[in-house]
């Protein structure tokens, strides 16, 4: 308690922890939808895209989060389309988008100098990039995304399992996955700041697949999704003080080792029947 204590003193590690709290909230939740409906790697896609624009607005002197807030959407909404009409299969679009996407913001960034050092944060994450203005945001969106999940709650479970008998009832089937992708894109450049390019998509598959080992109903999948996000990211945070590694490598290795661990009880109930 006297180190949590000491690490509340700081504003920068009490931005962390609220902004990273949230967006892991967001993140978990939605994270049960992507991988059932197999979009897992939607989120590694959608970083990479993130990336991209942020380097070139960061390049042309813009805001980032407002460059790339909408940026990113359309690219889910893009990845969306695709994906539905039957043109291409969702690993292969979400591979192109990201790998271009990652070109793009290289390219950028080689061209431009004394911008390596705000790219690398984008890239690999940083907790001193969080700025007050940053948290305040990813409170009021982290709010909308949250607020969205819950009231289209019994919808999304319809989607996420049948697509074909959602449609029949009656649910506009389209309209949902657009929601869900696009509350993807606003929780991938939240968390960016924090986690990075490369590690953000963690915080969408691992809580999932992590609650799968042990839950079966969709709703105890969810609820033990958000509960892993938070507590995980929260250990990995006084792991990071405590250490002094990376904020977000420390999150996904406890996250990782959350996930041995409910493997472990999952075999052992497994043995015990």
């Amino acid at each position: 308690m006297s180190l949590l204590m000491e690490m509340l003193s700081y504003p920068f590690l009490v931005r962390a922890f609220v902004g990273g709290i949230l967006v892991s909230l967001c993140a978990s939740l939605l994270g049960v939808s992507l991988v059932l409906k197999r979009y897992s790697m939607i989120g590694d896609g959608l970083s990479h895209v993130s990336f991209g624009a942020l380097s070139v607005a960061i390049a042309v002197g813009w805001s980032p989060l407002a460059v790339s807030i909408p940026v990113v959407v359309l690219a889910a909404f893009f990845l969306l389309r695709i994906t539905e009409n039957g043109r291409m299969k969702s690993d292969a679009a979400i591979a192109m988008i990201s790998a271009s996407a990652l070109a793009i913001g290289i390219l950028v960034t080689s061209m431009t100098t004394g911008m390596t050092t705000d790219i690398s944060s984008y890239m690999f994450g940083s907790i001193l990039a969080m700025s007050p203005a940053d948290v305040r945001l990813s409170v009021v969106l982290s709010a909308i995304v949250l607020g969205l999940f819950v009231f289209c709650y019994h919808k999304m479970f319809a989607v996420t399992f049948d697509e074909s008998f959602a449609k029949a009832t009656g649910v506009r089937v389209d309209r949902y996955n657009v929601l869900i992708a696009i509350l993807t894109a606003v929780t991938i450049v939240l968390g960016m700041r924090m986690m990075g390019a490369m590690l953000i998509s963690s915080l969408i598959i691992f809580p999932a697949l992590t609650s799968m080992r042990v839950f079966k109903s969709f709703f105890g999948v969810v609820l033990s999704s958000g509960i892993v996000s938070v507590v995980c990211f929260a250990i990995g945070m006084v792991l990071s003080y405590t250490f002094s590694t990376p904020a977000g490598a420390s999150v996904v290795v406890v996250n990782l080792a959350c996930f041995l661990l409910f493997g472990a009880w999952q075999a052992a109930g497994r043995l015990r029947g």
